[in-house]
């Protein structure tokens, strides 16, 4: 694996909120930092004992293009203002964090965990087009494009996703949207979750503890009560999903079964099961892992703290 870091984008500083982050962020003789949200997917006890300066996204939504179903964000939004302003709309973002008005933009896509809706809205990643970070040298730079077409070329923004601020310190970011459902119910019964997954037409998610079955079903209210009807009687409305329990392993979704342990919870066709620890990451992986922070981090300075071993 060889080839430059990615360059920095003409013009960029001419936002002052991105500018001010670059600034802050600096170049390789600033030292380490740390890029932080709300703490809900990395909780911190101690920022002062981070082996670095701790650095905060700007703020704010800069643009909401309804009839183009995209939104231009900075990362240190909250996911619950995001939300809201989209709400008006009639448009939401599946990102799901546990706690929204805590949990980031930019924390979320950092971290790169899908909410329990990915069985019908994709992975995270799949939310992002365009991403404008702090690399390691403190320049801003852009990534993706503002529309699927714009995409071309070495696929930073998937890149970024997932990698914990370890690549380059996200300031702001294009999304896609997509239409808020008129109906949302969650539904809990004894059954098969297999069978269940295959006989609904397209279900947000099927949850499965290894003894209980639930499924979130999001639409038209007309098709939402035709799917109800498919499950049959013993399946009955509740309020919310379970509480996931601490602790992620993914699998091959037809693998799921035989990992299954007491207090786990699966999301059936996706293959995650939540309360299962994932084994240490393979050796090979690591060595990519490392092979692609030495492109665009040879310093080692982008949140130290979060390196792959």
């Amino acid at each position: 694996m060889s080839g430059p870091p990615p360059a920095a984008e003409p013009g960029t500083s001419a936002d002052p909120a991105l500018a001010a982050l670059a600034e802050e962020v600096g170049g390789p003789d600033a030292g380490p930092v740390i890029p932080l949200g709300g703490g809900t997917q990395w909780p911190v006890a101690d920022v002062a004992a981070l082996p670095g300066r701790v650095v905060r996204a700007p703020a704010g939504i800069v643009s909401l293009v309804p009839a183009e179903m995209t939104v231009r964000v900075r990362a240190g939004t909250t996911v619950a203002i995001l939300s809201t302003a989209l709400a008006e709309h009639g448009q939401m973002v599946p990102l799901d964090p546990e706690d929204p008005t805590r949990a980031t933009v930019g924390g979320v896509l950092a971290e790169g965990s899908s909410g329990v809706r990915r069985l019908r809205y994709g992975p995270v990643r799949d939310t992002l087009l365009e991403a404008r970070f702090v690399s390691a040298d403190g320049a801003l730079v852009k990534a993706g494009g503002p529309v699927v077409k714009n995409v071309s070329g070495f696929d930073l923004c998937r890149l970024l996703v997932g990698s914990k601020g370890t690549l380059g310190v996200l300031a702001e970011v294009v999304l896609r949207v997509q239409p808020t459902p008129p109906t949302t119910r969650w539904l809990m019964g004894r059954a098969d979750p297999f069978e269940v997954r295959r006989a609904l037409f397209r279900p947000s998610a099927v949850l499965w503890d290894g003894n209980v079955t639930w499924v979130l079903l999001e639409g038209h209210p007309d098709d939402v009560t035709a799917e109800a009807a498919v499950l049959g009687r013993g399946f009955v409305d509740v309020g919310a999903a379970p509480a996931l329990p601490a602790g992620r392993l993914s699998v091959r979704p037809d693998e799921i079964a035989r990992h299954m342990v007491d207090g786990a919870v699966a999301e059936v066709g996706v293959g995650t099961i939540h309360g299962v620890e994932g084994p240490a990451t393979a050796p090979d992986r690591v060595d990519v892992h490392r092979r692609v922070k030495a492109l665009f981090d040879p310093t080692g300075r982008l949140n130290p703290a979060r390196m792959v071993a």
